[in-house]
């Protein structure tokens, strides 16, 4: 199994298992010789309700999560092209099919034990809608990994009625004339205004913005790194004290034995020296009576 596959399953288990599937899977990862994926996991959120619904329709209903996608597409398409029309139809669809998806989450839920209070329907509902209007959202319901709900804010401007509102329809001639005008127009008052001096302070100011950036990268990756050999360190001592725990336990079981043992051989010499001091006794009388 790897890191992926762990992942799938982690996710894929009931909630209230999450937190032993979790070490059980890290540990086999452990075991199978991949340390990182088995830090990599164990580092993995528990998802919220709503997130773990969610998953669960990832999951088992991928084919209607698919044709919320694709509406999310077309309402792209339609937000691009300023098609208020074509957006005033898909509202409906786009209600429609949160409507069967919420529903179906629930009766899945149900079937799990998990139950659906209104709070949790709502961020359900809402992570739905951000997966149609966002992409990465959408990627990241599909994946079905989520550990916390998602929200969105909506798609482009538009007024109540899902009008495009406050601009101007354009050609695609149009907007690739405007935009060849801008670009003109920018480098022009860029080269007329921008000195020799001012050029290369601005190129400084590129070069050491960019070796800051890799020094965060390298420090951020030295940092993991660091992370990662700290946890297999505590990794490793924790093994270490457990065999201790376990020799201490052992040479504890051994020591009660051998109290026991010589508990019963003093008792057993006990009565033996009762018994001499018994046979002694009656001895002498033997003796006197002679």
């Amino acid at each position: 199994m790897d890191f992926e596959e762990a992942a799938d399953a982690l996710y894929a288990a009931p909630a209230a298992d999450f937190i032993a599937t979790r070490n059980e899977l890290a540990k086999q990862l452990k075991a199978d010789g991949d340390q990182l994926g088995s830090t990599r996991l164990k580092a993995m959120r528990k998802p919220t309700v709503a997130a773990w619904v969610t998953n669960l329709v990832a999951r088992q209903r991928p084919d209607d999560l698919d044709d919320l996608l694709a509406l999310g597409d077309e309402f792209r398409e339609a937000t691009a092209d300023l098609d208020g029309e074509r957006l005033r139809e898909l509202t409906p669809k786009r209600h429609k099919l949160l409507d069967k998806l919420a529903k179906s989450a629930a009766e899945l839920a149900a079937k799990e034990g998990q139950k659906v209070s209104a709070d949790v329907a709502q961020k359900l509902r809402e992570t739905l809608d951000a997966a149609l209007v966002d992409p990465a959202a959408g990627d990241a319901v599909r994946e079905g990994r989520l550990s916390s709900a998602l929200r969105h804010v909506g798609f482009g401007v538009v007024d109540e009625s899902g009008e495009p509102t406050n601009v101007t329809p354009l050609t695609d001639e149009r907007r690739q004339k405007a935009r060849e005008r801008r670009k003109a127009e920018t480098a022009a008052e860029e080269e007329k205004e921008e000195s020799a001096a001012e050029r290369r302070k601005r190129e400084k100011a590129e070069q050491e913005q960019e070796e800051r950036e890799a020094a965060a990268k390298a420090e951020a990756k030295k940092a993991f790194e660091a992370a990662v050999t700290a946890a297999q360190e505590a990794e490793a001592t924790v093994e270490d004290l457990d065999n201790q725990l376990d020799e201490a336990r052992e040479a504890l079981a051994e020591a009660q034995e051998l109290v026991r043992r010589l508990g019963a051989e003093l008792d057993d010499a006990r009565r033996a020296a009762r018994d001499a001091q018994k046979e002694s006794r009656e001895a002498r009388k033997r003796y006197n009576r002679l």
